[in-house]
């Protein structure tokens, strides 16, 4: 669950731009307070709460981290609609391909693509290996 000062800002962020498909909208009295969404790829959910006035939605320390195939067109595409991108796909030392941005209330999210790194153990020599391809 993502606290956020404005749901429907969110809900246009994670729908609009990362393509996150809407399955509820919770509403009360005509506000959206609630959100949950499904990832493009079917296989995970978010869920986005409104906050009270006075809490914090400070969330140091936590990075969401969706996979992203085609991550350098899908990254172009982000830019093409305005969206700011400080940097395209790079990669990691790791070996997976990432780029860092923040939603509207500030938290970080990691759009990344490992391909078949995924489920291998994170080894400097196999990340060394995937620079070079």
């Amino acid at each position: 669950m993502i606290y956020v000062k404005d749901v429907e800002r969110a809900t246009r962020f994670y729908h609009d731009l990362l393509g996150f498909k809407l399955i509820e909208d919770f509403r009360y009295e005509g506000k959206s307070v609630y959100a949950r969404l499904c990832a493009p790829g079917n296989d995970g959910t978010i869920a986005l709460h409104q906050a009270g006035p006075n809490d914090s939605i400070a969330s140091e320390g936590v990075r969401l981290y969706f996979e992203v195939p085609e991550l350098d067109n899908f990254c172009r595409k982000l830019q093409q609609t305005g969206f700011y991108l400080p940097k395209m796909p790079q990669m990691m030392p790791w070996g997976w391909r990432h780029v860092y941005l923040n939603d509207p209330d500030g938290h970080e999210l990691s759009l990344y693509w490992a391909g078949p790194n995924r489920m291998k153990k994170t080894v400097m020599k196999t990340a060394r290996k995937a620079a070079r391809a």
